[in-house]
């Protein structure tokens, strides 16, 4: 039950993330979201499998910088990818 934990945190960092990037109107608004729980998950799983417990300041500082890093580099990665792809799908057609 405790991973919930980590899930929203994930969660709120990738909401503040979707926020803080531009270009919101090329990806979904669960985008960032999603991808700061999965990371959040992932490094929250790995660090209590390690032994560390939820009264070690360590797993609550990887559970919030893992989702930051994830969707700070993700989000710009993805908005870069889609705008391309509009640019040239735009240019194909023609419009």
């Amino acid at each position: 039950m405790q991973i919930l934990l980590g899930l929203i945190i994930g969660a709120v960092v990738g909401l503040a993330a979707h926020f803080a990037l531009g270009h919101r109107d090329l990806r979904g608004a669960a985008l960032a979201p999603l991808a700061g729980a999965a990371a959040s998950a992932v490094v929250w799983t790995a660090a209590t499998w390690a032994g560390l417990g939820v009264d070690s300041p360590i797993l609550w500082i990887v559970a919030v910088l893992a989702p930051a890093a994830t969707t700070f580099a993700l989000v710009p990665l993805l908005s870069r990818v889609r705008q391309r792809a509009d640019a040239e799908e735009r240019a194909r057609r023609g419009i």
